[in-house]
């Protein structure tokens, strides 16, 4: 059993986490493997995020005057939370996969940006684009005009000399004394 200083560091370390974070999922976890459970842990962590099986009480108090206050009030039954300062996404992305491929994990609710989302806003953001995805979407967008910008200006030199090129091969410019403009003469000084 742990002692009560062991259990206040449990408590300040998740309630500092908690501060920084802006996604939290709320699950329950009862009836999972040992292997899932690993599983599960390392599909979050390779998201950006922590996955922690927790007391009821101990979540209340750590989650008081977090973005997760609201969800984290009031628990229930078994409990465990997901959480990430990064990627929200991601984060639901690998809860999904997980939660296809083990029906003892099941979603309860979550706050994304500080707003409460239920299981289906959980499982439509785990559809959405990750934010790599968007950010390389939005960069080839305005990648494109540029590079059709500098298409077109790389085209101008080749495109005038090929020109000039057909314009040689179809004698447009006469060489010798055909092509040339006819010379002012020299008045002689006679004739003024």
């Amino acid at each position: 059993m742990k002692k009560r200083s062991e259990k206040q560091q449990d408590l300040d370390k998740l309630k500092t986490e908690l501060a920084k974070v802006s996604t939290v999922i709320l699950s329950t976890f009862q009836g999972i493997t040992v292997e899932d459970d690993t599983k599960l842990r390392r599909a979050v962590q390779a998201a950006g995020g922590k996955y922690k099986v927790v007391k009821n009480t101990l979540a209340e108090r750590a989650g008081a005057g977090t973005l997760a206050e609201n969800l984290l009030k009031n628990l229930r039954g078994t409990n465990s939370i997901a959480y990430t300062a990064a990627d929200p996404v991601a984060l639901a992305k690998a809860l999904t996969k997980v939660a296809k491929d083990v029906p003892a994990f099941q979603f309860k609710s979550g706050v994304v940006e500080g707003r409460v989302i239920s299981i289906a806003e959980i499982q439509q953001l785990a559809n959405l684009p990750s934010k790599e995805e968007l950010i390389s979407k939005i960069m080839f967008l305005l990648n494109a005009p540029a590079q059709r910008i500098a298409m077109a200006l790389n085209a101008l030199p080749r495109n005038l000399a090929v020109t000039v090129s057909e314009a040689i091969k179809a004698n447009k410019f006469a060489s010798g004394e055909a092509g040339r403009a006819p010379r002012a003469e020299p008045v002689p000084e006679a004739a003024q």
